[in-house]
């Protein structure tokens, strides 16, 4: 492969670290929001369980069509304007949501919002890749995603510390979601400002990427099919549970209170918190990526499995989850960037966020008609049985994938991902 010479480090890249994590906070506050009220949507407005099903999966939808074409244009215009123009266009999908009367016009709100919520993501993980050198992105994208995480943490105990919204009813808590985006938009701006000061890369051979066009730039090795595989299949487990699952799970099957819910599902956010940083840093410096996601993969379908067939507290399962959540995207983040060349690295983040937020609309949607279909609910606590089992059959499609990425990586065609950050070259 060509050799590609390392960032130099200059200080204002942890200002754009600082602004692009209070985007992200933002945007995780809000994708997160409609779990939170699901119970409230369900009593105050006759919801079904699809509905709301589909609610969370109208936000992955406008990737299907989009994703790749956000990925093009990072490309091409930057991942700071990027930013800046989905950041906009989120604030104009969360107020829709609040307003949220009629249904359509909530699902509407959610499909806009959905523009944002994965083309900001894969924008402020391409700039930080452009911004931090390779020795230190695993540790700056685990500090990016912990207040990520900061983001859904707050949003899944906002029951308690807004509770004066949740008694007002579904729509205030929605309201601040918005109110949460407008600041992220902010953020954004100030990336924007700052994005001329960006370090440009060292020169390099880059021999056919950089002359890649058209379909061409859809061409990589194995190691990077894996790794997609890994992201589709880990997001179409976890988000789909957390964000639209858990809390009323949590309530119907495991008989707790709205509050206390809302506190064993964000205990998996608070853990992340701390722990993707950690991990981000544990990566850099020893290397052995590819079998750290081994290791975090394998603990989705054991957390499964500890909720729907032991009577273990739900905090067990809150932290192996947890681990998992923050080893997982601290290392997989970093490692896609190593796989693709940064020339490359906006189409290679838009095809996976695209067939990701297919698995992950698919997910939701299909738990949603299982869940109907076996009665699931306060009555019927027993129905979640066959979601968890469905979601437990897609983890371990994710552990296959992995397992092929670990071996792929150990083999004298692979990227480095073994190997502590100061040995890669590419």
């Amino acid at each position: 492969m060509p050799i590609e010479a390392d960032l130099p480090a200059v200080p204002l890249r942890w200002l754009a670290l600082v602004v692009s994590a209070l985007a992200i906070f933002a945007t995780y506050y809000e994708s997160d929001a409609i779990g939170e009220i699901a119970d409230l949507l369900i009593r105050q407005r006759g919801f079904t369980q699809g509905q709301i099903g589909s609610l969370n999966a109208a936000i992955y939808w406008p990737n299907v069509v989009l994703a790749l074409v956000g990925g093009v244009l990072i490309d091409r215009y930057g991942a700071a304007r990027m930013a800046l123009w989905t950041a906009a266009i989120g604030v104009v999908g969360a107020a829709l949501t609040a307003f949220g009367t009629p249904y359509a016009v909530m699902w509407l709100g959610r499909l806009i919002f959905g523009v944002t919520e994965g083309a900001i993501f894969m924008a402020l993980v391409a700039g930080l890749a452009l911004w931090f050198p390779r020795s230190g992105v695993a540790l700056a994208t685990g500090l990016f995603l912990s207040l990520a995480r900061v983001g859904s943490f707050l949003c899944n105990t906002s029951s308690t510390w807004a509770r004066p919204l949740y008694d007002a009813g579904w729509q205030a808590p929605l309201w601040l979601g918005t109110a949460i985006m407008a600041a992220g938009f902010v953020a954004a701006v100030v990336l924007w400002l700052i994005d001329g000061r960006r370090p440009c890369p060292p020169a390099r051979s880059v021999g056919a990427v950089a002359q890649a066009r058209g379909l061409a730039r859809l061409r990589f090795n194995a190691g990077f099919w894996y790794i997609l595989g890994l992201h589709v299949l880990y997001a179409s487990v976890f988000f789909p549970f957390r964000q639209t699952y858990a809390v009323e799970y949590l309530q119907h099957a495991k008989h707790l209170s709205l509050q206390a819910a809302g506190q064993v599902n964000s205990g998996v956010f608070a853990a992340a918190i701390f722990a993707t940083p950690l991990f981000g840093l544990i990566a850099d410096r020893f290397g052995h990526r590819a079998l750290m996601l081994v290791f975090g993969t394998v603990l989705l379908p054991v957390t499964l499995l500890v909720l729907g067939l032991t009577d273990w507290s739900p905090w067990v399962s809150t932290v192996l989850m947890g681990v998992s959540w923050g080893l997982v995207p601290a290392v997989i983040w970093p490692a896609t960037t190593m796989i693709v060349a940064r020339e490359q690295l906006g189409t290679a983040l838009g095809l996976i966020t695209l067939i990701q937020s297919l698995g992950i609309a698919g997910s939701n949607l299909l738990a949603g008609i299982l869940a109907d279909r076996a009665g699931a609910g306060p009555l019927h606590p027993e129905g979640y049985d066959l979601v968890l089992w469905f979601f437990g059959a897609i983890s371990i499609a994710a552990l296959v994938c992995v397992v092929q990425l670990w071996r792929f990586e150990t083999g004298p065609n692979g990227h480095g991902l073994e190997r502590p950050s100061g040995t890669i070259s590419r």
